[in-house]
């Protein structure tokens, strides 16, 4: 059980980032107003909020858009890294030939990638969760063959004492141990895919929150700009807590008591 001092530092952790983050606002919001800065230079807080309600229609439907795109992405992503995974597993041939061109694939810009997807697929949805699947993909599978190399090698051997094929000690040993790293892997990549999604729709697309910030930024509306940043900022926030969550459930003996 946690004592009350860790229980007041971890109250502490949120409170001190919340009175900063409504500081820097209160800060921007004063600026802006006092200065009397056009709207569109630099759009008070205000006029941001205010953006929720008179264009909320519009916001939803580009946004349910990307949400769609973000989350089928990101769920295509995690089912072929854990099946090359595992592939790289059971066969370290096909590991040796693949893993260092998919390290290099990593290095080509998402700019240079979303036009040639957008060719070959469409401005349709398509190519958008392709695009979310190659960013999300790789900061999984990586994660998750790391965690199966760094177990302990007495356990492997103890496997191995017990006659314990590839599939068992996959199974039984390997999986449960790569977990946490599998789950780091996840909140990386939790954070790439709405906005893999959104540069995709920024570059080509006809609805989506991308598309939106490029018809409000070509408007000089910069307040309906910064109001689709803050969805697309929402939503990773949200990723990421489901999978903290997810984590704890799933590795709840390790988190017992916190």
């Amino acid at each position: 059980m946690r004592t009350n001092l860790e229980i007041t530092d971890k109250i502490k952790n949120y409170i001190y980032p919340l009175i900063t983050f409504i500081s820097i606002i209160l800060i921007w919001q004063f600026i802006v107003v006092s200065n009397d800065i056009p709207q569109y230079i630099m759009p008070a807080p205000s006029e941001i909020i205010k953006i929720f309600s008179t264009d909320f229609a519009n916001l939803q439907m580009h946004a349910l858009v990307t949400l769609n795109e973000s989350v089928l992405g990101f769920i295509y992503s995690i089912l072929l890294a854990l099946a090359i995974g595992t592939i790289m597993d059971f066969v370290p041939f096909i590991k040796k030939c693949f893993y260092p061109i998919m390290l290099v694939s990593q290095m080509i810009p998402t700019i240079t990638i979303a036009p040639l997807l957008i060719i070959w697929f469409g401005f349709d949805s398509l190519p958008k969760i392709i695009m979310v699947m190659t960013t999300c993909f790789f900061p999984i599978l990586i994660n998750f063959v790391d965690g199966m190399e760094n177990i302990d090698k007495d356990y492997i051997n103890l496997f191995k004492t017990m006659d314990a094929n590839k599939l068992n000690t996959f199974i039984h040993l390997k999986l449960p141990m790569s977990l946490e790293s599998l789950f780091t892997g996840l909140k990386i990549s939790a954070t790439y895919a709405f906005v893999a999604a959104t540069v995709a729709e920024w570059l080509g697309g006809s609805v989506g929150l991308g598309v939106y910030m490029v018809r409000a930024k070509s408007a000089y509306a910069l307040d309906k700009v910064f109001a689709s940043t803050i969805l697309v900022i929402i939503f990773s926030l949200i990723f990421v807590m489901g999978i903290n969550i997810l984590k704890k459930i799933t590795l709840k003996h390790k988190y017992k008591g916190e």
